[in-house]
């Protein structure tokens, strides 16, 4: 198929991953901004038994990554060295810890992403035994991802309530915000 396409197809296939790559890049900051407020002991706070921690939370998508996308094109998506029931226990992991995991767990994935090109575009990839089209395999992280970023932005707010410093629009800005982007130069990203 890709024959047919030429290089329009690869044009549009590189566009396309420096998308996901600046999608990504914008959903890992938000987590970030959080994760630099928080003080140790944040990280381990619960809501109640039923809840995750952001340092379960963490964990849990630093694993999910390097299950994922490490050998992503010869290795099954869900390693059998992986422990995902584990990632939910708590785990008396430190600050400086919780960050080398979750630096990790990006490394991988930006790098197979980087990785990926218009010969193996068109590559399968296998999750749990069940082959699929690298692209779902991408919308699939795309979506799951943000989730959990989400979680742990929601949770950082509720443990430094008055102290919180918002990772997105702050609260009652929206109008400043606007008027501040259409005063800019139009720019050609977002």
């Amino acid at each position: 198929m890709k024959e047919l396409l030429g290089a329009p197809f690869f044009i549009m296939i590189k566009d396309y991953l420096d998308n996901i790559i600046k999608q990504f890049l914008s959903y890992k900051e938000v987590a970030d901004k959080t994760i630099a407020q928080l003080e140790e002991k944040d990280f381990h706070w619960r809501y109640n038994e039923e809840s995750n921690s952001i340092a379960s939370i963490i964990i849990h998508l630093s694993e999910n990554m390097l299950s994922r996308w490490t050998d992503f094109f010869t290795s099954d998506g869900e390693k059998n060295t992986r422990n995902r029931d584990q990632e939910f226990e708590p785990q008396n992991l430190s600050k400086e810890e919780l960050k080398e995991k979750w630096e990790l767990g990006w490394d991988c994935l930006f790098t197979a992403l980087n990785s990926i090109n218009e010969s193996n575009f068109e590559q399968p990839i296998y999750i749990r035994n069940k082959q699929h089209k690298l692209i779902d395999s991408i919308t699939r992280q795309i979506a799951h991802y943000p989730y959990h970023i989400g979680q742990i932005a929601y949770v950082g707010k509720m443990i430094l309530n008055d102290k919180w410093q918002t990772a997105s629009i702050a609260k009652g800005k929206s109008k400043e915000f606007m008027q501040a982007q259409f005063e800019q130069n139009k720019k050609g990203t977002h």
